[in-house]
């Protein structure tokens, strides 16, 4: 079945295919992007830091801890676990998340690095 779009812009374009073109970076910079699209939600800053203040795994205290859903704090860690800034153990029924220390410290390191890298020493202005 075909949906007609409401403008028709949209009719001569809908059955074009866009391609992804992320194949043509380094895949340093691939995590990097990876790591910054993680960070990118204050919610799933907020859940780094209170696992980082915690320091041990935590199941369920997370939701507890902050002003969001259920549902919505589980996809803030599968995005987190996805990007390897935490990792989810499973004890019992349920699974435990802490902060992956080496991947967080790499992703710190590659994103002081990249920022360093394209300072500018003087202003545009």
């Amino acid at each position: 079945m075909r949906i007609k779009a409401l403008n028709p812009v949209h009719e001569r374009t809908q059955n074009i295919m866009a391609f992804p073109r992320s194949d043509k970076f380094d895949h340093e910079l691939l995590c990097l992007a990876d790591t910054a699209r993680a960070l990118s939600h204050p919610g799933r800053l907020a859940i780094l830091a209170l696992l980082a203040r915690r320091n041990e795994c935590i199941c369920g205290d997370i939701v507890e801890e902050l002003p969001l859903a259920q549902a919505t704090v589980s996809q803030h860690l599968k995005v987190l676990k996805e990007a390897g800034l935490i990792i989810g153990t499973i004890e019992g029924p349920r699974i435990c998340y802490c902060v992956d220390w080496k991947a967080f410290e790499k992703a710190a390191s590659g994103l002081a690095n990249w920022f360093s890298g394209i300072q500018s020493r003087t202003s545009c202005s």
